[in-house]
């Protein structure tokens, strides 16, 4: 069977799933109103309307009546309907949230319905065959859903669950949510005292505490350092800028939704600054341009503020004030396809520093049968295109073809990395764009003396700070690279009077650029050594009489491996090359793995 077949397979049994769910629900709660229930990539779920909240043991009861629904292996029957029967029957039935949709459906839309045993739901389909048919399945959780999205419309309860063919994948797949749940980038974030979002401030904010802090200026430091090495320079912009200059580069017309309320200081409009692109075309304005002089990468670590609603926000996954790591290149029409490919060298680079090995690309274009939603005209959109796909060529990267996904004003190149339990993630986005120069009316001087314009290339690597650290929480379980790691060293004396001995351990260790602890706590041995390991540090040093007598440490690891006794000058050559390299999976001294915590 093909991995098509498969997924189509699987769609169709997660997609059956949600109706069982919905028939289940109907047994426990006879005037449920129901919502959508669709598939989903690892699941299903179904929206209620119900005259009480559920409760976990809803939960439970839900999966017997649904099992029920299973072994009756009631048939999926399709039929067609016109729409006043439709309307009739819905009505009837007291089922308003598939009134309006019917309502909302074009005039020469079919309207079909599926029938499995006593329910019948609106639907397209597809179904598997029958009710028996649709393999292991289990409820999960339950969450809010407000009607199509809307904060204004009512608030539904969303019963999410999974289903696969086999019982064996569905146990594989609870174990995988299992170690999702133990690498939670929350909770890690908490424990280890990263950063909090506080609600007296506001949500999707980010407050990052010291430890959180110092990880973010490392990655910056890193960020820099490699960009000037391929010939960026670093600017920066403010965090609001006049109306006008939004209404230049079409967000207030394109990305109005995502915008944060205007601000009126002295008769003039302001806004939040979603995006840094405006801000880096008229640093480029600042001058006259030469064709010598490009290209021109600017980069900058700016922070942008987009209003995303409520129910999307996700611990620092997805806020409202982001920094992004961003630049824009500015350059000749026969300069853009090597500045793209220069940008995956880039990032490909910055993933093996990470450990990502694997990773997934998509070519995002426009949708030929919506063009009023994008910018520029049909020439320009196509020769971006074709620099994109030559760019990818030349990396030998395979991509998916995606319509409809670009932004407004250009195509653009997304890679998504998977981590270490095989999730994927959207990191990098690389984007051609014509139309912010000409929106501008920037141009630098030809060689002929004419003026051009030039072109504008958009990309990220990391995404955002926020997001890219939530990544390699979940992707390391919090135990970071040494060279990432907060803390990479904890001195622990057995007792009171192998303090000072430690504080000189502690000093020689700081002295060769490493970030270390000493624990002086009047706590046992064994209980210092186990908040170490809770705080995914490294190195743990330990000295009593013995060790202080050889003049060496005792050095256990944070994978729990007791290593024994050696001199400071042992573990700093072993340890160094690991930082200095930005070994991503290795803690030196025979470790296997800096990884899973």
């Amino acid at each position: 069977m093909s991995v098509d077949q498969t997924y189509d397979r699987l769609y169709r049994v997660r997609h059956s799933a949600a109706h069982v769910l919905a028939t289940a629900m109907l047994d426990l709660f006879p005037d449920a109103q129901m919502g959508i229930g669709p598939p989903t990539d690892d699941g299903f779920y179904y929206d209620f309307e119900l005259p009480r909240a559920l409760t976990p043991d809803d939960l439970k009861a839900l999966q017997k009546l649904m099992l029920k629904h299973k072994k009756a292996n009631y048939p999926f029957e399709y039929s067609e309907h016109d729409r006043d029967a439709a309307l009739a029957y819905f009505e009837e039935t007291n089922q308003p949230f598939k009134v309006e949709l019917i309502n909302d459906l074009p005039d020469d839309e079919t309207i079909s319905y599926y029938t499995s045993g006593p329910f019948v739901d609106l639907c397209r389909g597809p179904h598997v065959d029958s009710t028996g048919e649709i393999g292991a399945f289990k409820l999960l959780s339950i969450a809010g859903a407000y009607w199509r999205g809307d904060e204004n419309r009512a608030q539904l309860q969303r019963v999410y669950g999974t289903a696969f063919e086999t019982k064996a994948e569905l146990d594989a797949h609870l174990a995988r949510l299992e170690e999702a749940k133990r690498r939670d980038h929350r909770t890690l974030a908490r424990d280890l005292d990263l950063f909090s979002i506080n609600p007296e401030i506001g949500a999707g904010l980010v407050l990052w505490h010291a430890k959180g802090s110092l990880l973010r200026e490392l990655l910056e430091t890193f960020w820099r350092e490699e960009h000037r090495r391929r010939g960026y320079d670093m600017v920066y912009s403010p965090h609001i800028g006049r109306r006008e200059l939004w209404e230049t580069s079409g967000h207030t017309q394109w990305f109005s939704e995502g915008l944060f309320p205007e601000m009126e200081l002295e008769h003039q409009t302001f806004i939040n600054k979603p995006m840094n692109c405006p801000f880096h075309v008229k640093i480029f304005d600042s001058q006259t341009r030469s064709y010598r002089d490009l290209p021109l990468r600017y980069g900058e670590l700016g922070t942008v503020y987009r209003f995303e609603r409520s129910g999307t926000l996700h611990g620092a996954l997805r806020v409202r004030g982001l920094t992004q790591d961003d630049a824009h290149i500015f350059c000749r029409r026969d300069q853009f396809t090597d500045e793209v490919a220069g940008a995956l060298d880039l990032a490909r680079f910055i993933y093996e520093t990470f450990g990502f090995s694997e990773y997934i690309v998509e070519l995002s274009v426009r949708d030929a049968s919506g063009s009023e939603k994008y910018a520029g005209d049909d020439d320009l959109w196509e020769l971006a295109e074709q620099g994109l796909v030559e760019a990818l060529d030349r990396h030998g990267m395979a991509y998916t073809r995606v319509e409809g996904e670009a932004a407004f004003y250009g195509p653009k190149i997304d890679i998504q990395v998977a981590d270490a339990i095989g999730r994927r993630w959207q990191l990098t986005t690389v984007q051609v764009d014509f139309n912010l120069p000409e929106r501008f009316d920037i141009t630098y001087e030809d060689a002929d003396g004419t003026r051009q314009r030039p072109v504008m290339v958009h990309r990220a690597i990391f995404g955002a700070m926020e997001r890219f650290v939530a990544v390699l929480i979940e992707h390391f379980a919090g135990a970071f690279p040494v060279w990432l790691s907060p803390v990479q060293v904890a001195v622990i004396p057995i007792a009171d009077r192998h303090a000072e001995y430690c504080e000189g351990v502690a000093e020689r260790l700081r002295e060769a650029g490493l970030r270390v602890e000493v624990d002086a706590r009047a706590e046992r041995m064994n209980r210092k050594i186990r908040d170490a390991q809770l705080q995914k540090t490294p190195y743990m040093l330990i000295a009593g009489d013995r060790d202080i007598k050889a003049g060496k440490v005792s050095v256990r690891l944070r994978t729990e491996e007791d290593l024994g006794a050696m001199t400071v000058d042992e573990l700093l050559e072993a340890v160094l090359p690991v930082v200095e390299t930005r070994a991503p999976n290795d803690l030196g001294l025979g470790s296997a793995s800096a990884a899973g915590g």
